[in-house]
């Protein structure tokens, strides 16, 4: 298989990812080679648009490249760029054979190649983001909206350095995820709108356009405007890279969001928690071994996916440098750039078949919840004594937490023997003293803030696709 194949495939994104055909050939109208082309020949017709427009070239050549265009075959500007070792090249000379001679001086005219191939990477980008990464983004928050409403209430204990802290709800963790991914995935679309592309030619002084017409700046704006992109405030020979740096480093952060989340949801999945799990099939096989395991594959698939795409923006970010004007030591690294939102609509689209499925096993939080007893109200304890005034709280607990340990008891059954804090324990409101009693009710804000987390990007969601 050639380097060719790779990218006009997709391989091997398309091998075993379970993509619906109408999803491959979606991404692939973005992000295979042959999407590329096309867009790049939109490019170089809104050139001749606009050249025709201001009069510079007969109206019967925009007519003529747009026939051409859809007869334009990615194996054509292949066989071409064999001769021409130069894609850009190869692509006007296929095009130019379509078009009739009184036409031909006007194709790609003023324009260098990278006006074309910028351009063209901005266009397709920012219409695959719009058209296929936001509405998924969209639907995947409107699923963590809903189960975090439907578990709001349900009781669980938090986890911090892996051990039991002080109770939550499993809805408040849920609002957590969402309210990060949300933010990420707001930041998405403002950076993919400002995606922008070039026609300020082979340095980016509109040396050449400036023979043209009187004012090159206009042109750039006028072919740009025409593909819905803004330019570059200034150009070289190549679009500043940090339009699309932002851009792919802003799918970067949804896609580590989406594997942290995946990671504490395979967690929860393990054999001593057993909180929440996984739709499995009844055909479905965990271990060709050992017949009684249920992997938690998703979620691993998911972080899996964040680790083959991360690394990625390190190649991006080392392409932020382009010697003087240009050089070419992007020319490989630049192709690799449709990985990155390639492997995030493949975790978003496991993540929505998973979060359809979602199941949480309330009995099992609870049971956890009691393994602590009520050392889980230890905090509670602490800063109730505090706020009566006691002098040393903190350090008086932490010595009555180690004491239930050692003797196997709850903290309420090891505070009954401490006469020397029944003073400070008279002086507690009946809603404190209910605190300190039930793990259930020591949950804080959880289930509002659970609630407004969801009512928040429930609403915000169909605000910032108009953004």
């Amino acid at each position: 298989m050639t380097s060719r194949d790779v990218f006009s495939s997709l391989s091997p994104w398309d091998h075993r990812y379970s993509l619906r055909s109408e999803e491959f050939k979606a991404l692939s109208s973005f992000f295979s080679e042959a999407g590329q082309i096309k867009y790049q020949g939109l490019v170089e017709l809104a050139l001749l648009e606009e050249l025709a427009a201001r009069e510079i070239c007969p109206p019967g050549a925009v007519q003529e490249l747009t026939a051409a265009l859809e007869r334009l075959r990615a194996e054509d500007v292949y066989a071409e760029e064999a001769k021409t070792r130069h894609s850009i090249r190869a692509l006007v000379n296929v095009l130019a054979r379509e078009l009739s001679p009184e036409h031909r001086p006007y194709l790609h005219l003023s324009a260098t190649s990278m006006d074309i191939v910028d351009t063209a990477n901005a266009l397709r980008f920012k219409e695959a983001h719009i058209r296929l990464l936001q509405p998924l983004l969209q639907e995947v928050i409107g699923l963590f909206c809903n189960l975090t409403r439907q578990e709001k209430e349900t009781l669980q204990v938090g986890r911090t350095h892996g051990q039991h802290a002080v109770p939550i709800t499993f809805g408040f963790a849920l609002a957590g995820h969402l309210d990060r991914l949300g933010r990420a995935a707001e930041k998405s679309h403002g950076s993919s709108l400002d995606l922008r592309g070039k026609m300020a030619g082979a340095v980016g002084a509109y040396n050449a356009s400036s023979l043209l017409v009187e004012d090159p700046l206009e042109l750039e704006k006028g072919v740009l405007a025409r593909l819905g992109l803004k330019p570059a405030p200034i150009s070289t020979q190549i679009v500043p890279p940090e339009f699309m740096l932002d851009y792919l480093h802003d799918l970067i952060v949804i896609l580590g969001v989406l594997a942290d989340f995946a990671d504490d949801m395979r967690h929860l999945q393990r054999s001593e928690i057993g909180e929440i799990g996984e739709f499995f099939a009844p055909e479905q096989v965990g271990s060709s071994t050992m017949p009684q395991k249920r992997n938690p594959i998703n979620y691993e698939h998911i972080k899996s996916l964040w680790k083959t795409v991360q690394p990625r923006l390190q190649t991006v970010y080392s392409d932020q440098l382009s010697e003087h004007q240009r050089d070419l030591t992007n020319s490989a690294s630049a192709r690799f750039y449709v990985d990155i939102p390639i492997g995030l609509y493949l975790a978003l689209s496991r993540l929505r078949r998973v979060l359809q499925r979602f199941s949480v096993d309330r009995e099992a939080m609870k049971r956890n919840m009691e393994q602590s007893q009520d050392l889980v109200l230890a905090e509670a304890l602490y800063v109730a004594l505090a706020g009566q005034g006691h002098p040393a709280a903190h350090e008086t607990v932490r010595q009555l937490t180690l004491e239930a340990e050692k003797r196997n008891l709850g903290l309420q059954q090891v505070l009954q023997d401490r006469k020397d804090l029944e003073t400070y324990l008279e002086g507690l409101q009946p809603q404190q003293r209910k605190l300190l009693q039930d793990p259930a009710r020591y949950t804080g804000q959880a289930v509002l803030q659970a609630d407004r987390i969801a009512d928040y990007w429930e609403k915000r969601t169909g605000e910032f696709q108009g953004k």
